[in-house]
């Protein structure tokens, strides 16, 4: 049965509080499966299952698919769009809600996420996995495009920020694909992305890391300040001695944060965290 028969059957009415925005091509989804390198030893992890159209796609290429959806009402059209399959498995949850230990004891070793993410929950569902202490391998979302390219940016852009590094820190974002509005039912109002990210929490090495992303957030909090004052305000140190940390790592006194890459950052924070 098409996605739209399976709604329209069991008159299901769309809650624009849970940014319900569904997906029914089914080449677009499929590259979105190929994207994520979807194979069958593979655990998979999708967020919002909506009506089930990607997750039909996941279903087909996956070992496992385990959903969590908050919205209960999509039971029934759940049950009749996967009923080929039986290598899925349901839990009616807000992710948000769901505690690391419990998504553990269900993936029981590596997954990967791949999801159509509701534009309101992007970040916090994100970095939930990334900051998390499971066995994530990647990610691969549909975005909303300006959140696309704040997890992508490069230093002294418009989109580069702290949820960029924040990112980075974890792993490699890059977008695979954009996506038309249009594609969509009902249609939101902008353009989306499909952003994979390769997990690697070990690639970068600070002592302190809750510091470190403190250091990260005070960079771009005041973006036309120089990263001394941003220092300064966040820490509660003296412009002087943030100053002094700037210059002995190796870089301009009046550099702003939105100059520095993750490395830059790590580099100042093991002088200023040592002063």
């Amino acid at each position: 049965m098409e996605i739209k028969d399976a709604l329209i059957k069991h008159n299901f009415k769309f809650k624009k509080s849970l940014g319900q925005n569904f997906i029914s091509d089914t080449n677009l989804l499929i590259a979105i499966a190929k994207d994520a390198l979807v194979n069958s030893e593979d655990t998979v992890v999708e967020v919002g299952a909506g009506a089930g159209a990607l997750t039909r796609i996941l279903c087909e290429r996956a070992k496992r698919v385990i959903i969590y959806e908050i919205d209960r009402a999509l039971e029934p059209v759940l049950k009749e769009t996967l009923k080929d399959f039986n290598n899925y498995e349901i839990i009616y949850k807000d992710i948000l809600k769901v505690s690391a230990e419990e998504i553990k004891e269900k993936v029981n070793g590596a997954f990967k996420v791949v999801a159509n993410l509701p534009y309101y929950i992007t970040t916090p569902v994100i970095m939930k996995f990334l900051e998390s202490d499971l066995e994530l391998t990647s990610l691969t979302v549909m975005v909303q495009k300006e959140v696309a390219r704040r997890l992508t940016a490069k230093e002294n852009t418009e989109d580069y920020g702290s949820i960029t590094l924040a990112v980075k820190l974890k792993g490699e974002a890059k977008i695979t694909r954009e996506v038309s509005r249009k594609l969509f039912f009902p249609p939101p109002n902008v353009d989306s992305a499909v952003v994979t990210i390769v997990a690697n929490s070990q690639k970068y090495e600070c002592d302190n890391m809750d510091l470190l992303k403190r250091l990260i957030r005070a960079g771009f909090q005041m973006r036309r300040k120089t990263l001394s004052n941003n220092i300064s305000a966040e820490f509660g140190v003296t412009k002087e001695i943030a100053t002094n940390a700037i210059v002995r790592a190796g870089y301009d006194l009046n550099i702003r944060g939105e100059a520095l890459n993750l490395n830059d950052y790590i580099n100042i924070a093991g002088v200023l965290f040592k002063e």
